[in-house]
């Protein structure tokens, strides 16, 4: 017998797709990203790609430059294509050592599915859009710079 998703004798097989659990319109395989941007009143962590035990020593460094920088910290999960149980490891690791509640901004659907399933969710404060005031680097922090700049 065979479905609508088996291939025939004269007929690939599938890769990727709704079947494998990619988004449809996500980018399969993306490599994971994390930048963290000191701002004047805030810390900013930037993730995107897939968020997976590959940048297990990224999200530790993270932390711990969030943590000693001492402000509150928002994370924008906005290009997040995929996460597993080290980025919801990471977030709740965030949320235990910061001394204020870390907010989750832009989040994409998958990221939102987690935090409800593992209950993360009730630890951060998620945040549907950004900040109306843009978010404002400080001036000379380490970390990010503008590639652009002399």
């Amino acid at each position: 017998m065979r479905d609508g998703n088996s291939p025939t004798t004269d007929e690939p097989a599938q890769s990727g797709g709704v079947a494998a659990g990619i988004t449809p319109g996500a980018a399969a395989g993306e490599p994971g990203a994390v930048h963290v941007i000191l701002g004047s009143d805030r810390t900013r962590i930037v993730l995107s790609g897939e968020i997976d035990a590959d940048l297990g020593p990224d999200l530790q460094e993270a932390t711990a430059d969030a943590e000693q920088a001492g402000l509150p910290i928002e994370v924008d999960a906005h290009h997040v294509t995929f996460m597993d149980s080290s980025g919801v490891a990471f977030l709740a690791r965030l949320s235990i050592r910061s001394q204020h509640r870390v907010r989750l901004l832009r989040v994409p659907p998958t990221v939102r599915f987690l935090l409800e399933v593992t209950r993360i969710g009730e630890l951060l404060d998620v945040v549907d859009g950004d900040e109306p005031h843009d978010f404002e680097a400080a001036p000379d922090a380490p970390g990010e710079t503008d590639p652009a700049a002399p």
